[in-house]
């Protein structure tokens, strides 16, 4: 074994290794970045219950046999929306339905409920 270097003693190099040791994981902390937490994107619309809303809704107009019209533009916006995810005009022929569901709830039409009306109140809030 090599003799240590003169004015260094054991206990001087323990100290010295200890500093590096120290050293060394501050560096390596220091370089680890924190997490950056992704940008939350915006939710506007639950895409999830657009699509099953926009499909009951086709079902109870189509069961109660009126707008036709509207019955065509939400199939026709539902297979857009199915390709491309984007529920800009689904949103629109939903908040179409909408009035025309309210006015059918006000008229008492049997099959219109109040949770439908509500639900699609809640995918347009």
């Amino acid at each position: 074994m090599v003799p240590p270097p003169k004015g260094l003693t054991f206990a001087t190099l323990l100290k010295q290794i200890e500093r590096m040791a120290k050293s060394s994981t501050k560096t390596v902390a220091e370089k680890k970045a924190p997490a950056k937490k992704a940008a939350a994107k915006p939710k506007a619309v639950s895409t999830l219950n657009i699509e099953k809303v926009s499909e009951d809704i086709l079902a109870k107009l189509k069961a109660l046999n009126i707008e036709h019209q509207l019955q065509e533009e939400i199939q026709w916006c539902l297979g857009s929306y199915r390709y491309d995810q984007n529920p800009t005009g689904l949103l629109e022929a939903t908040a179409k339905s909408l009035a025309v569901l309210k006015q059918e709830l006000t008229k008492k039409t049997k099959g219109v409920t109040a949770a439908l009306v509500n639900n699609i109140e809640k995918v347009l809030g």
